[in-house]
This record gives C-alpha cells, sequence and structure tokens, in this order.
C-alpha cells in the first residue's frame, strides 16, 4: 500500500501532500480507537514515529535517486567517449595499406578493415566481431580464390594453425590469378593476435622477372639445389650485395619479402634484424663483410627465446661470400638436457653410494651388534634353563611313583626343547655372520626320525593330533645337528598350525638322494604368502602366541638348508594342507655321527660318595641347583660366588677339593680360566671343568691352550655326572 503511495518518479509537493494525508488518515484512526487504558496515545506514538521513519526514508530515496542519475550521466559520457575512441580506432586502421585484423585472446575477431581479405570476396563477406579464428582459416581453406598448389583444404588449414601457435610468423600465400600476399601475424601483449595482409605480387613478379633474366640452367640446378637443403642460405657479391639465396632463409630469419631481392645490401637485409650473437659481435661481422679478405667464420645468433642458429661465412674466389644459418635448437635443447641430465644423475649416483656406504655400515654395525647381543644375552638365557634341568635332575630318582616320573621326564623333555631352540637362535645368528661351522658326515635318518617321534608325540598328542614318523634306514650326508634342528622347526610348525587331523613324516628315495618330507592337514599357505613364511618373526596370520613361538623356525631352516646345500622345497593347497620337502645326498662314507643329543647312560646310587667339589659360579640359583645335584650324588659341596672369594677359601681351609666347576664369567673380578691357572700355579693340576655359555671359537682356543675341558650351558645332568663318575672310576 504504501508502495503505491509512495512513487520516487513523484514531485516533493505531491510526496509532502502524499504523507500529510497518511498522517491524517492515522490521527482520525488514531481518535476512532481510543479506549480506557491509553491505547489511543501509543497509536498517536506509534504514528509520529511511522512519519519519522517515512520522512528518513524518503530523504535517502532522494540522495539514491540523485546518485543514480548522476552515474547514468557519467555511463552514457564514457559510453560516449568509448564509442568515439572505436569509430577513431576503426578511423585509424582504415587508413593503413595492409589489411589489417584484430583477434583477441580468445581468438575471436574484434575488428578488421576494408583491405583485410580484401581479394577474397566470399570469406571478406562473413568478418564479423565475435568470428572465431578457427572458422576464419577454415573459410580461407575453402575459399576458391586461394591456391592450393596440390594441398588440400584440410591439411592447409591445419598448417596454419600449427603457424598460429607461433608469436611472430611471416609467409607468403598464393591466391588465384597468381596473385601473392604476405601474411604478418604477431601476438600482442595481452596475448592477443594481429594480422597484416600486404599485396606482394608486384614484387614477385618483378622478382621473377629479374631471375628469368640471370639465370641459366647452371643457376637453375643451384638455385633448385638451395630451395631443397634444410639451412638458410645467403649468397653475396663481392661489394656485398645479395645476388641468391634460398626459402629457408627467409623462414628462419622471419625476414619481409621486401628486403630478399636482388642487388639488396649485406646492411638492408641483416642489419635490422633483433639477433642475439654468441660468438661474434655485429660489429666484427660488418668488419667481416667489409674485408677484401675474409676467413672461414663460425658463430651463433639467437632470435628471441625460442630459436638458436649456427652461422658459418665463408669467402669466394670472386671476392663474394657465402652466409649459411643452420637451426641447431632442438640440439642445443638435447645438449642441456643431457649435461643436466649427467650433472643429475652424477649426483644421485653419488647420493646413492654415500648412502648405500652408510646403510651398509650400518647393516655391518646391527650385524656386529646383533651377534654381539645374541651372544651375551644367552648366557643369561641359559643360566636358568641350567638351573631348571638340574633341580629337576636332582629330585629325579627310584623313589618317585610312575606318575611323577613321567611328569619329570616330560619337563626335561621340554627343557631340551628349550635348550634346542637357545641353540638355534645362536646357529642363526652364527648364520646370518657367516660364522658358522658345519661337521658334515654320515647321519642315520632311523636314529633322527625316532628321536623326533618321541620328542614330539606328547605334543601332538596334546592337540589330539595322529602325529606318523615312517621308519627309514637311509644313512644321509649331512650335519647332524643342524639336520635335527631343520627337522624340528618342520614337524613343530605342523603340529602347531593343524588343528585336526594328522602329521605325517617320511623319506623318499629317488635315485642318490633321499627326500624327506612333513606334510599335515592345515589350513595352507596361500601362495602370495609363501615367500613371507620364511622372513624372521614372521607367524603366517599371526595367530600363534609367544609361546607357540617367534617364527625363527622357518628362517631357520632356509638358512641351514642353504649352508648345507640341501635343497628346500614346498608344496600347499589352501584348505588342504602343506608339505615340505628337505632333499638330502645318501652317504658312502663311514658309521653315522653321534647327535648332540645323546648322552652317558645314567648310574643307578651314588656317584662320587665322599669326594669334594668346589663350585665357582656366580648365579645364585644355578650354583644351589648344582650343589644339590652334587650333593645327590654323595659329594660334599663347598661353593664361591667368585674367583676371588673361592681361592680365598681354598687358603683358609687348608684343602684342595677332589675337581672344581668353574662358571667363566664371574662378573667384574677373574674370569673362570683365570680361577683355574691360579689353582694350577698354587697346586699343580687338579680336576676340573669350565662352564659356560660362550660357544665362540675365541673361548674354545683359549680352553684348549689352557688344557681345560668345557661343558656347555644349559648343563645337561648326564654329561655332568659321566665327569664326576671318573673320580670313583680308576681305570678313566
Amino acid at each position: 500500500m504504501i508502495e503505491t503511495l509512495i512513487n520516487p518518479a513523484d514531485s516533493a509537493e505531491r510526496r509532502a501532500e502524499k504523507l500529510l494525508t497518511i498522517v491524517g488518515a492515522l490521527m482520525r484512526r488514531v481518535e476512532q480507537a481510543t479506549d480506557d487504558s491509553g491505547a489511543a496515545y501509543a497509536q498517536f506514538q506509534r504514528a509520529a514515529l511511522l512519519e519519522d521513519q517515512v520522512r528518513e526514508r524518503t530523504q535517502d530515496l532522494g540522495r539514491a535517486l540523485d546518485l543514480l542519475n548522476d552515474s547514468n550521466a557519467r555511463l552514457a559520457e564514457a559510453t560516449r567517449e568509448a564509442e568515439t575512441a572505436r569509430q577513431n580506432l576503426s578511423n585509424a586502421i582504415e587508413t593503413v595499406q595492409e589489411g589489417f585484423a584484430l583477434f583477441d585472446r580468445e581468438d575471436r575477431l574484434v575488428m578488421c578493415n576494408s583491405r583485410f581479405a580484401m581479394h577474397m570476396p566470399d570469406v571478406h563477406a562473413e568478418l564479423k566481431p565475435g568470428l572465431g579464428f578457427p572458422d576464419y582459416v577454415a573459410m580461407v581453406s575453402q575459399s576458391p580464390h586461394l591456391a592450393l598448389e596440390g594441398d588440400c583444404p584440410v591439411s592447409w588449414a591445419e598448417g596454419r594453425m600449427r603457424r598460429h601457435k607461433d608469436r611472430h610468423v611471416i609467409f607468403n600465400v598464393r591466391l588465384g590469378g597468381d596473385h601473392w600476399v604476405q601474411v604478418s601475424e604477431h601476438r600482442t601483449a595481452d596475448g592477443g593476435t594481429v594480422i597484416l595482409q600486404t599485396d606482394v605480387t608486384d614484387i614477385i613478379l618483378a622478382e621473377r622477372h629479374e631471375r628469368g633474366k640471370l639465370l641459366d640452367d647452371q643457376a637453375r640446378v643451384i638455385r633448385a639445389t638451395l630451395d631443397h637443403i634444410n639451412q638458410g642460405v645467403g649468397i653475396f657479391d663481392a661489394e656485398a650485395r645479395l645476388v641468391g639465396w634460398n626459402q629457408r632463409l627467409g623462414s628462419l630469419l622471419s625476414l619481409p619479402m621486401g628486403r630478399l631481392r636482388i642487388g639488396a645490401s649485406f646492411e638492408a637485409v641483416f642489419g635490422r634484424l633483433p639477433m642475439q650473437f654468441e660468438g661474434m659481435t655485429q660489429g666484427a661481422l660488418v668488419g667481416w663483410v667489409a674485408a677484401t679478405a675474409r676467413p672461414p667464420l663460425e658463430f651463433a645468433v639467437r632470435r628471441g627465446e625460442e630459436l638458436i642458429l649456427d652461422v658459418f661465412g665463408q669467402g669466394m674466389p670472386d671476392g663474394g661470400f657465402v652466409l649459411s644459418f643452420t637451426d641447431v635448437t632442438a640440439e642445443r635443447a638435447a645438449l642441456q638436457a643431457l649435461s643436466q641430465a649427467n650433472e643429475t644423475l652424477e649426483a644421485r649416483v653419488m647420493e646413492r653410494t654415500l648412502e648405500l656406504e652408510d646403510a651398509l655400515a650400518h647393516a655391518e654395525r646391527a650385524n656386529a651388534s646383533r651377534s654381539r647381543f645374541v651372544a651375551a644375552a644367552s648366557h643369561d638365557l641359559l643360566q636358568p634353563l641350567s638351573a631348571a634341568k638340574l633341580f629337576i635332575s636332582s629330585i629325579a630318582g627310584d623313589g618317585l611313583d610312575p606318575g611323577a616320573q613321567v611328569a619329570l621326564e616330560k619337563a626335561q623333555n621340554a627343557l631340551m626343547s628349550v635348550e634346542g631352540l637357545l641353540d638355534a637362535l645362536l646357529d642363526i645368528s652364527k648364520l646370518e655372520s657367516g660364522k658358522a661351522a658345519v661337521s658334515v658326515g654320515a647321519v642315520s635318518l632311523e636314529r633322527l626320525l625316532r628321536t623326533m617321534a618321541e620328542e614330539f608325540a606328547p605334543m601332538a598328542a596334546a592337540k589330539g593330533l595322529k602325529l606318523t614318523v615312517v621308519p627309514c634306514s637311509a644313512t644321509v650326508e649331512s650335519d647332524p645337528a643342524y639336520l635335527r634342528r631343520i627337522l624340528q622347526n618342520l614337524i613343530g610348525n605342523a603340529i602347531r598350525y593343524t588343528t585336526t587331523g594328522r602329521v605325517l613324516v617320511g623319506a623318499r628315495r629317488r635315485g642318490g638322494v633321499v627326500r624327506v618330507e612333513v606334510r599335515d592337514t592345515g589350513p595352507g599357505i596361500p601362495e602370495d604368502a609363501q615367500n613371507d613364511i620364511f622372513k624372521e618373526f614372521h607367524r603366517l596370520n599371526a595367530r600363534a602366541s609367544a609361546s607357540e613361538g617367534m617364527g625363527l623356525g622357518l628362517a631357520i631352516v632356509e638358512r641351514a638348508c642353504a649352508l648345507l646345500g640341501h635343497p628346500l622345497g614346498l608344496q600347499s593347497d589352501v584348505g588342504h594342507g602343506t608339505c615340505f620337502m628337505v632333499q638330502l645326498p645318501l652317504s658312502e662314507s663311514g658309521p653315522a655321527l653321534p647327535f648332540q643329543i645323546d648322552a652317558p647312560e645314567r648310574r643307578r646310587g651314588p656317584v662320587a660318595a665322599d669326594k669334594i667339589a668346589f663350585l665357582v659360579e656366580n648365579d645364585g640359583e644355578l650354583r644351589r641347583a648344582l650343589g644339590l645335584l652334587l650333593e645327590k650324588w654323595g659329594m660334599t659341596v663347598l661353593e664361591a660366588g667368585s674367583g676371588e672369594e673361592a681361592l680365598a677359601l681354598i687358603d683358609e681351609i687348608g684343602i684342595l677339593p677332589d675337581i672344581f666347576i668353574v662358571d667363566h664369567q664371574l662378573g667384574e673380578g677373574m674370569t673362570g680360566i683365570e680361577v683355574l691357572a691360579a689353582l694350577r700355579a698354587a697346586h699343580g693340576p687338579v680336576q676340573s671343568r669350565l662352564i659356560t655359555a660362550d660357544r665362540g671359537a675365541a673361548l674354545q682356543k683359549l680352553a684348549a691352550n689352557a688344557g681345560i675341558e668345557i661343558l656347555h650351558k644349559p648343563i645337561d645332568p648326564r654329561a655332568l655326572e659321566a665327569v664326576v663318575a671318573q673320580l670313583s672310576d680308576p681305570t678313566t
């Protein structure tokens, strides 16, 4: 309603009259709607406020109208100025003698004069602002006024569009009726394109006339040769006037048609070209041209950023000279790219070499550190294992009930398995460091497989699996310890990863080899995981707990087989089972080598009654376990925690024990070898054994030189029993 009453087009008097009418109506309405609560006065106040707001809006509207009128006036003035400028520009280009056209950065026609495409009336009639450059080229290619000279319209248009991509282009176009137009195309600063069309018919016809008079048959041959070579060539006489050239010269240097004419001076042809000289100055070139004796000349020039030309100058016998221009842009770019690639490659090779040297040094340090760690940790790991085995041996005997005896035997077997795993950990460290030593000889498969059956039968029974080990009487060439570990790991893995069914171990003879196979009915191994399972600490599906293995078994198998030269094979069917195969050569040598697990038979009753044993061991648990076992065998046991304490105790009691059992690593004090050497120096030869977890060749050599025999940890009770038994057996 208010919008209809207040019309911006009304005059100020008319708007005031309307406002007074509105105010009167509001006042009457307020007076009619009075009540006891004072609503009439409130309506009056609102009317007054409304009147103020209407007045303010009216003033704002007036100012806005004034600004709008001012803007419209300025816009009209700017439009007139733009139209005037456009008209002036149009008039200016119309005065140009050549055909002129301007395309914007989007390749749309902005304007052109009446001379542009004047030789093609069909094209000229379609030249309107907004015409796309590709459409213009398409119309020209289809025009009957264009002399294609054997070319087709499509290929001509494609070539024209390729030239359009260059910033500066000059070329000639032949039209019907033997007319020629030189097209000069240049890029503007804002990305637009200016095209100039110059009628050069007279120049070309005059040039033809001059050439027709001057050239003979030989000259025609030379001209044809020049026009077909890839170099731009210019021939000058003794007075430095142009007498010959080829089309390639004008193309390479973008020379206008008017410059290349018979008799043109050197300065007229090359004097104003925008070129940058390399290896030569323009003044030196002018001096060479002016000289009478001209030695061969070679330099390079750059035309803009995209073209590099090699220039060769040569004097002629008649005093003239020839200049040739060769486009070497691609060669220069290739050389630069090759140089950069060589520099980059050298830097990368040097960087990779340094990285490889650092990585190799780091790997060597890591391997050495790991080997030292494993060697050092093995002592601490084997200490409690030795104590456990000795404690179990100390309580075993005829007085135990059969159930307890069976349990003790199982515990002993379990500890032996742990001992084997620790030995394997040491061995894999040796295998990786290249320090592993093998003793290959005849090994009885019958004995080895029987041992495997006894060792793994409880494990298979606990899982409800049927373990079948097929006997084999063959004797093979291998290292007995490593071969045993190979089969232990393969059979243990088969039982560990098989939930139902059976595990079958057997051997097949084929020619001069025996193939030992371990088959299971487990889940199988996918083909893409068959290489990964031989990696350290890799467990298939990562389902097994730490108590079920740490993923070292197959890594040891692979390295041990590689060390021994035993081919290792694998066949697996997912969901049905897996078969590992180890191929062993048959042995033709002597009797089979013994296994490390073999030990003297356990003796009945006291082994060395009334004998004194002296234990020197810094580990309290192991010392107590050894003491209990020796006391069980009827010996009196003296103990010391260090070599210094042991020597002092011997001097104090004045009694020389019958045997000394001394640990090699005794903390920060004397070593075991040093203790035994001190005892021998003070008391002469003594019966002794050195106990240690160090299986290194250095310690073995040191002990052998001192005439000391070694018992390796974890200490086998039967081996220790055999040593003690020598004290009471005068024949040993």
